[in-house]
């Protein structure tokens, strides 16, 4: 059973209750003195305690989608392999190849001209060579005849680290929220391409084009706008393309969209810091490079780099969320600016989790969706 099964939930709560109701039984019997008794309890209390932890973790887990697998959680990846050719000309499957299609959870009919559909994919940059699996979301007007002809704005959807593209679709229902405000008239039909900015497991990368690395921030500015949009039928001219993210890929969100406003018109980033971390899951990032290193300070590309022609939008709490005091001197710096475009949306409480951004998600696509073309 895999580590987000119910009945893995289901097991831990039952154990861990029936541990308890075993100590509660036992523990008259193992209130005499000497070691056999006193390391009866101890053990009893351990074993309790571990489930009860257990079952908290699992359940935690469930809601906000840290690990999808015993394997990813032990830092192994499991991910099905994917064929690719390797012909100059990236693979005679193109640079897009469709693994699987799923309907959209909340729509009713599971036919995609009235629901619309998500495929999972395999991604191949043809520059970089990152091979990166994600989710696309294609809105029901995709496949209505009516609009055969007719190209879509497109949002790459990026998740936090370590993160799984499964709970954007899953935990904070993109496809869901996106074909019902288009349905409400509240924005126009997209596609939505989501996938985690970690495509160099288990390194936490940060959408840096890694020195000797993987060359992270040019798969997500060239590769994949070059591969989908040859697959799928997205505008192709500027202006057509936005990019969402929370937490490090509303990070990796910001910075596409100033570091390449040719390609994103528009970038949010939810609970998004504002600055690339070096840490333990990073390595070193920069190998020496203090131009490269200074532009993942986007504090710093502000005031070292022209002013981007973007549209971004940042997210916090008041309460709840320490990049706070982060957030508004950085819409301070871009106001300040007078080129680059600004808005928000500060909440009174939020943590910095999923319950958080599904509040911030439907006025995000509204907002991302008001400034893309479809041509």
């Amino acid at each position: 059973m895999g580590l987000t099964s119910n009945n893995v939930l289901l097991l831990a709560i039952l154990f861990a209750v029936l541990l308890f109701a075993g100590t509660v039984w036992l523990w008259p019997r193992l209130a005499r003195r000497g070691w056999r008794p006193v390391s009866g309890r101890v053990g009893l209390l351990l074993a309790t305690q571990l489930a009860l932890f257990l079952s908290v973790g699992l359940f935690a887990n469930q809601a906000f989608g840290f690990y999808a697998s015993w394997a990813d959680l032990l830092g192994k990846e499991t991910e099905p392999g994917v064929v690719v050719d390797h012909t100059a000309a990236g693979g005679s499957a193109g640079p897009v190849q469709v693994i699987d299609t799923r309907r959209v959870d909340g729509a009713g009919s599971g036919r995609p001209r009235s629901a619309g559909q998500i495929q999972k994919i395999a991604v191949t940059g043809r520059t970089t060579h990152i091979v990166s699996p994600a989710y696309v979301y294609l809105p029901p007007e995709y496949f209505d005849p009516q609009y055969r002809t007719r190209t879509f704005p497109a949002a790459v959807i990026l998740t936090g680290y370590p993160g799984t593209a499964e709970a954007l679709v899953d935990k904070l229902h993109y496809p869901r929220t996106a074909r019902q405000l288009a349905k409400d008239g509240r924005m126009q039909p997209m596609i939505l391409v989501m996938l985690r900015p970690t495509v160099a497991p288990p390194r936490d990368t940060e959408c840096v084009d890694v020195p000797g690395g993987p060359q992270t921030e040019s798969f997500f500015a060239k590769d994949l706008p070059d591969a989908v949009t040859a697959h799928y039928r997205v505008g192709k001219k500027p202006g057509s393309w936005g990019v969402i993210g929370d937490s490090t890929g509303g990070y990796c969100a910001l910075k596409l969209a100033m570091h390449h406003p040719d390609v994103y018109a528009a970038g949010a980033g939810l609970s998004a810091y504002y600055k690339a971390p070096i840490d333990p899951t990073t390595g070193n990032l920069f190998r020496g490079d203090a131009t490269l290193r200074g532009e993942a300070d986007l504090h710093w590309y502000l005031k070292h780099r022209p002013a981007p022609d973007t549209s971004l939008l940042v997210t916090s709490s008041k309460v709840g969320e320490s990049n706070y005091k982060a957030t508004l001197k950085f819409i301070d710096q871009v106001k300040a600016t007078n080129r680059t475009r600004i808005s928000s949306i500060i909440l009174e409480s939020g943590g910095h989790n999923f319950n958080t951004w599904r509040r911030e998600i439907p006025p995000t696509l509204q907002w991302i969706s008001g400034r893309l073309s479809d041509r």
